[in-house]
């Protein structure tokens, strides 16, 4: 079975997206930034780390999973000096077998994103 999960965002009609599309046991979640005005430090990724894995595990625990799940993920970062912080908060999060990952330095359509997640999942998988 395939559905998608919508965060309720109107960009997801206007660019063609689902927040996240489960596709039998399997969960795409597309990029989830973790600056949200008013919650989050325009200045802290790694604050934002931790508030996009927050947004990554509401959706996944839609899906009926959790961040255990998580077998493959994608980190952007707008500045090359933010990626230990963020590096290191992962290692905090994710225990063995830890998912896959690639990092990679990019610009955001918001300077105040400094950080944006992308995961793969498999649920119950562990």
């Amino acid at each position: 079975m395939r559905y998608a999960i919508s965060s309720g965002s109107p960009f997801e009609k206007i660019g063609g997206y689902s927040r996240a599309v489960v596709d039998g046991d399997w969960v795409f979640i597309s990029g989830t930034a973790g600056y949200v005005a008013g919650e989050t430090d325009p200045d802290d990724a790694e604050a934002q780390t931790r508030k996009a894995l927050e947004i990554v595990g509401n959706t996944l625990q839609e899906a009926g999973g959790s961040l255990r799940d998580i077998v493959s993920l994608r980190v952007y970062v707008a500045r090359r000096e933010d990626i230990m912080p963020i590096a290191k908060h992962l290692g905090t999060v994710f225990e063995d077998p830890r998912p896959t990952n690639t990092t990679v330095t990019c610009g955001f359509v918001n300077d105040e994103i400094k950080v944006e997640l992308e995961v793969v999942a498999r649920l119950g998988s562990l």
